[in-house]
């Protein structure tokens, strides 16, 4: 038996099944629809067919007739030789105006699909598909939001509020203020909720140049050529994925919504008017309440959050940059010299390649493949020299 019959002969079954637990009482119309994949409509109209011829109602009769609106196969033909003839590189629109001017019966989307079959003219792209709303992750920690809302929260001044937050449960896991949103800010959230509850499955985000590359504004990201912070998540084995629409992005616009019309009110009334009694705030009062307020549970029990067991979070969350070291046993790194001190590995490391760390807190070390050679200040002094000094 072909296919399509078998499958024809497995639905009308199905049907069969359907329509005696209707009629029996155990199934609503609307359950008896889902069994069937369709619409409790269409299942009506499935239900006035079979009442008024049966099965053969309801068979197909595609498959087993020829259509009597089935063009010849010389009609076929003759169009496709005259568009080879004439009208080479005209669009399928173009060509079906001229063609039904001059004395052609059949429709647009039949001479567009014959032209199509023939390879004579290519397939535009499909459009843009019905979107819906996306139905909530069903674990904590399957899939994470951040984002980030510049915002006047203190009056006269504009600060950024990082917002890092759960798709399962909107719960806000980490929320702080800083002067401009980028890759230090979006690894402070990130290492917060890590430290907190462990490791997380995706990363949810908008396209900004921290968060990925983008060669054409507007354009797809560029997956192949990982920002720092890609860097660091592929290294956590944390999948990213990149939002292109501020309706993506919707569960985040709503909570800065909420934020925006809250946080001012609140910070003023303590009268708080400083970034660091802003976070402070934020930490001790405003999150325990917003999360007890609009966090609700998953859909299933469980959680999707890993315990982290693997080395530093601080020499993975940060930024690395490759360099080589000079005669002198130092690295130039921004305008800084960083003497890398005789140890019990090599005697020098004279042009070895080394990765230089950029940490949180502005400390720099030195990385020799997994080894920490130094660590350094912010201003190239190394640490471990000025600790041995002072003792």
């Amino acid at each position: 038996m072909r296919p399509a019959l078998w499958l024809q002969e497995t639905r009308l079954m199905r049907f069969q099944e359907a329509y005696g637990g209707w009629q029996d009482d155990r199934l609503t119309q609307e359950e008896a629809a889902l069994i069937l994949g369709v619409s409790d409509r269409t299942f009506r109209r499935y239900m006035d067919r079979f009442e008024e011829s049966g099965l053969d109602g309801l068979a197909d009769k595609r498959l087993t007739q020829t259509s009597h609106r089935r063009a010849p196969v010389d009609e076929v033909i003759a169009l496709v030789d005259l568009y080879s003839s004439r009208h080479q590189g005209w669009n399928a629109r173009h060509f079906h105006d001229w063609y039904s001017k001059h004395g052609g019966r059949r429709g647009y989307t039949w001479v567009k699909n014959q032209l199509q079959k023939a390879k004579l003219i290519q397939k535009s792209k499909r459009k843009g598909v019905h979107r819906k709303q996306r139905e909530a992750s069903a674990l904590p920690g399957m899939m994470i939001h951040q984002d980030g809302s510049t915002h006047e929260w203190v009056s006269g001044q504009k600060w950024d509020l990082i917002s890092t937050m759960d798709d399962a449960t909107n719960e806000h896991y980490s929320m702080f203020f800083c002067d401009e949103e980028g890759t230090v800010s979006s690894f402070l959230g990130v290492k917060e909720t890590i430290v907190k509850l462990g490791l997380f499955s995706s990363f949810y985000s908008d396209r900004g140049s921290h968060y990925w590359h983008t060669p054409e504004a507007g354009g797809k990201v560029d997956k192949n050529n990982p920002t720092q912070f890609g860097r660091a998540m592929a290294h956590l084995g944390i999948s990213m994925i990149a939002a292109y629409s501020p309706e993506a992005r919707g569960r985040s616009e709503r909570a800065f919504e909420t934020h925006q019309g809250r946080l001012p009110n609140e910070l003023a009334l303590m009268g708080i008017t400083t970034m660091e009694g802003a976070n402070r705030y934020l930490r001790e009062n405003y999150l325990p309440e917003f999360n007890r307020k609009f966090a609700h549970p998953a859909r299933e029990e469980g959680t999707a959050f890993m315990k982290y067991i693997g080395p530093p979070l601080d020499d993975i969350l940060c930024e690395h940059y490759e360099r080589t070291v000079q005669r002198d046993n130092c690295v130039k790194f921004e305008n800084l010299v960083l003497q890398i001190s005789k140890n019990e590995y090599r005697c020098n490391y004279i042009k070895a390649k080394v990765m230089v760390h950029c940490h949180l807190d502005g400390t720099i070390s030195i990385f020799h493949g997994p080894r920490k050679l130094a660590d350094y200040d912010n201003k190239g002094q190394q640490i471990q020299n000025m600790a041995q000094k002072a003792a």
